[in-house]
């Protein structure tokens, strides 16, 4: 059954100047794991990006709005075939477990411009 479907764009460029602008958002909007994978890049900034709108559709599929959940306890993982995966941790595995979610589905994509992500709780 689906609880909920959040999608989410974020302007790559925008995004480039903001965590140029306050270099604690990296570690305050991700997690070691997601700054690894992004740092591996030269520009890791797309990674970084898609990451976010997936933090963001995940909060609107819960019918949450930005600031309701500290988006670090949202992570944005990789399965073992490579597919983007939700972890999620504290407040947001909280919330998630009250509305019922069992399994999400999570599609990460960006051009040069722009990132997206759409996920589903199920």
């Amino acid at each position: 059954m689906v609880i909920g479907i959040g999608t989410d764009l974020v302007e790559i460029d925008r995004f480039r100047r903001s965590l140029a602008r306050t270099p604690g958002l990296r570690t305050r909007l991700f997690r070691p794991g997601e700054q690894e994978y992004a740092d591996r890049k030269n520009d890791p900034t797309e990674r970084y990006a898609a990451r976010f709108a997936a933090k963001e559709a995940a909060l609107k599929a819960l019918g949450l709005g930005l600031g309701a959940i500290a988006l670090y306890d949202i992570e944005v993982i990789k399965s073992e075939s490579g597919a983007p995966e939700l972890l999620l941790h504290g407040t947001a595995q909280q919330a998630a477990q009250d509305a019922g979610v069992q399994r999400w589905l999570l599609t990460l994509s960006h051009t040069e411009h722009t990132a997206m992500a759409i996920a589903v709780a199920l």
